[in-house]
């Protein structure tokens, strides 16, 4: 599995190209921004990108959303509970950001175990809310893309509508850390950490 990591926007949300080096087959997570940067690099690295899938539906998180889908054949895919804030200026936050951001219905809707395949490589979504009732992260080969769920050192946000900082921490204690303590946790803002790391030193999981 090969990643990279593209922060975008005005925030500096992690976009993350993720692929199958034999087959070339990708998704992107998370294209909050700078879109045409994003394509560039899927050009760039000659990709085949199968999905777009949205963590969640903040706007720093889907605000390329429609550059990318028209400019290659991914389908979109968010869980459930956030396919409203594709929509609804309001609940992903864009309004409050000097926008107003809608984009499509998805073309997935993402429920916890199921698995997106590109190439010969496998990412099973786990539902981790907390930061949004919709919250996903999804689970690979020794990889986690958490999202705004678990940065390093940190845990995303609970201030916004939908969030709740029971249920992150929640998210975090049932769904990620039973990952394994080898596991490269990339989440939607900042470096790169790992299980261990976070289960030892992160205040909030003490």
């Amino acid at each position: 599995m090969k990643v990279k990591r593209l922060p975008v926007g005005v925030i500096a949300a992690n976009c993350y190209l993720v692929w199958c080096e034999e087959t070339k087959d990708a998704l992107v997570i998370d294209p909050g921004g700078e879109g045409e940067r994003i394509l560039e690099e899927i050009k760039k690295e000659g990709l085949n990108v199968k999905y777009v899938v949205d963590t969640h539906g903040h706007v720093d998180h889907i605000g390329a959303n429609t550059e990318v889908l028209e400019s290659t054949a991914a389908k979109l895919a968010i869980h459930q509970e956030d396919v409203p804030l594709l929509t609804d200026p309001s609940q992903n936050l864009s309004l409050y950001m000097g926008g107003e951001y809608t984009c499509q219905a998805p073309d997935l809707i993402l429920s916890d175990g199921d698995e997106l395949t590109v190439g010969k490589e496998l990412l099973v979504v786990l539902h981790t809310p907390g930061h949004t009732r919709g919250s996903i992260s999804l689970k690979g080969n020794g990889v986690i893309f958490s999202g705004d769920t678990l940065f390093e050192g940190s845990i995303g946000r609970t201030d916004f509508p939908g969030g709740s900082y029971r249920d992150i921490i929640a998210s975090i204690k049932n769904k990620i850390l039973p990952c394994g303590d080898d596991y490269v946790v990339y989440p939607g803002h900042g470096p790169a950490t790992t299980v261990k790391n976070e289960r030892l030193n992160n205040p909030f999981l003490k």
